[in-house]
């Protein structure tokens, strides 16, 4: 099945999929889906992910991080820029989620990477999410 939004609904499948308190989730797989995914690892949000080429189509393997008391790492994540309303942000324009505390992911020329590294790096582009 075929989504205008793949992000959209890879971000509703993770944010569901904490709230039944899931060990993993099951996502389409994309590489733009992967590089969002790595991203998540990067930072601390996801323990890991897996790509799993054994059906039909290939599914991303999201496994979800919590902690000692069983809460989600991940408080929440939104999504920004649509498929209707794309936002772009300049490198001196990047945002700050909830005072630093914290993700924005943007696609830039050089890939999918975290506001944090597009800052060092001095690179912009589309605001993908914000994680928190």
């Amino acid at each position: 099945m075929s989504t205008t939004d793949p992000i959209a609904d890879m971000l509703t499948r993770i944010r569901n999929g904490l709230l039944v308190r899931r060990r993993y989730v099951a996502v389409p797989y994309s590489r733009l889906n992967q590089a969002v995914a790595d991203v998540l690892r990067e930072e601390g949000y996801i323990s890991r992910y897996e790509v799993n080429r054994d059906g039909r189509f290939p599914v991303l393997r999201v496994y979800l991080r919590y902690t000692d008391e069983k809460d989600p790492v991940l408080q929440g994540i939104t999504r920004v820029s649509k498929p209707g309303s794309r936002i772009y942000a300049k490198r001196s324009e990047i945002p700050w989620v909830r005072h630093g505390m914290g993700t924005v992911i943007l696609s830039t020329p050089r890939g999918v990477m975290s506001g944090r590294q597009a800052r060092r790096l001095g690179v912009g582009g589309e605001v993908l999410c914000e994680v928190w």
